[in-house]
């Protein structure tokens, strides 16, 4: 008897330093390092007078995040978006085409991150925002004969759950693409065009 309310005793108090240490660890780290390899970027079409066609492409990437306190943090991200067989619709009576594969493509952001009810839980939401870049890759599908950089600015929120120092994390993104005067016909050309992103990720942090 006594033996088994040692072992009960060990267990008990086993399991309290664990439930601490779970506390201690729940939320955010100083450093967060998120994978994504999973997602989808969609962009809407060009107005009517350009005919920029809508597409959609697989996004995949990740990110590098610094916390200065429960509340703020500054996030570097790099992903890609891999184009997918589809139908492109123009608007501009232009017929529709039909398993093409739109380019590929890579983009780089520099971002702020706000916390607004702290970090410090497991169940984190945010909401973030920042500019960067787009490289788009020349394919021979769409008429995209050269490799194109634009200006991008991007807003967005989600939300990260925390499991210790591992955790998961879902992420909704709106960018605005700058046009340029000698971007190809197929994008960019005229106007500002606007994507929407989604992904789930795993993060891991460290240097609380």
């Amino acid at each position: 008897m006594g033996r088994w309310l040692a072992a009960l005793v060990v267990a008990a108090v086993a399991f309290g330093v664990s439930t601490a240490s779970a506390q201690e660890t729940a939320g955010a780290s100083r450093w967060e390092v998120t994978g994504f390899p999973g997602g989808g970027i969609l962009f809407t079409e060009g107005s009517d007078n350009t005919g920029e066609p809508d597409f959609g492409n697989y996004a995949l990437g990740g990110s590098l995040t610094y916390n200065f306190n429960s509340y703020w943090g500054v996030e570097g991200e790099f992903g890609a978006g891999i184009g997918i067989d589809q139908r492109l619709n123009f608007n501009d009576g232009r017929p529709s085409v039909g398993d093409v594969s739109p380019p590929d493509m890579i983009a780089y952001n520099g971002n702020a991150v706000f916390y607004p009810f702290k970090n410090d839980r497991k169940f984190v939401p945010y909401v973030t925002g920042g500019i960067g870049g787009l490289t788009m890759y020349s394919t021979d599908d769409v008429a995209f004969s050269d490799d194109e950089t634009f200006f991008t600015g991007n807003t967005g929120a989600g939300v990260k759950w925390y499991f210790g120092r591992w955790g998961v994390r879902g992420d909704y993104r709106f960018f605005a693409v700058s046009s340029k005067d000698d971007a190809p016909a197929f994008f960019g050309r005229a106007d500002t065009r606007y994507g929407h992103r989604i992904y789930g990720g795993l993060l891991f942090g460290f240097g609380r």
